[in-house]
């Protein structure tokens, strides 16, 4: 899949996107990630992006014409995406993360900063706005970044699917579990007791028993939470 970002601060990303698994499936071709400085398509000396806001109002807010100049002169695949992120957008989850990886195979990322987009941008480009939670972030960038964690890490081979079924929401979005069920189970590691702070903290008995049918039967139940 295609990841393309357009922001005026496109090295933000330079670090999280190079490392760790979005790095690795960069190195195996399995995602393309690119990031795109909007001044490049702006038209003054000033590289303005933004302006004041019609009918008054504090901040500023993102022109139209940069972000259609930008998004139109990338090249698109045939099943791509437009989104626009804003805080009033439709809330992300696993279920529109899953689909997305079914449904297309290029995702363009519009990220805004100050007092939002031109609303004109997702009329023009029938793009959909996506908010992922319910407060404001000082920029689009950071709900980037959380979206292609999400998404990518769902494209056959960037993680191992055992991995994967076993994880939140996994149920929620597979099987079709109503909402409430297929939430992780709790995990432990060494050491067997933990102390801290004179507190003694042990990992349940039925992990240390050996016995995998009890285990699985621990594990389903404590996923229903």
């Amino acid at each position: 899949m295609k990841f393309d970002i357009i922001t005026i601060f496109p090295h933000i990303f330079d670090c999280y996107l190079g490392e760790s698994i979005l790095g690795r499936a960069q190195n195996k071709k399995l995602i393309t990630l690119a990031t795109h400085d909007l001044r490049k398509w702006t038209s003054d000396r000033h590289k303005t992006v933004d302006g004041k806001p019609y009918g008054g109002g504090a901040g500023m807010v993102f022109m139209a014409e940069p972000i259609l100049k930008a998004v139109d002169s990338i090249k698109k695949k045939k099943k791509s995406k437009v989104v626009v992120f804003s805080a009033k957008g439709k809330p992300f989850d696993q279920k529109m993360a899953y689909e997305w990886t079914r449904k297309y195979d290029h995702l363009v990322f519009v990220t805004g900063r100050y007092e939002g987009i031109d609303e004109r941008v997702v009329a023009a480009l029938k793009a959909e706005e996506i908010s992922i939670g319910p407060y404001v972030l000082t920029d689009g960038d950071v709900a980037a970044m959380v979206v292609i964690s999400s998404v990518a890490r769902l494209i056959p081979g960037v993680i191992r699917l055992e991995s994967l079924q076993e994880e939140s929401h996994w149920n929620l979005l597979v099987k079709g579990e109503p909402a409430g069920k297929g939430l992780e189970y709790p995990h432990y590691t060494r050491p067997e007791v933990l102390t801290f702070k004179g507190k003694r903290y042990r990992v349940p008995n039925i992990l240390l028993s050996g016995n995998h049918k009890k285990i699985a039967e621990w594990r389903a139940k404590k996923s229903k939470r």
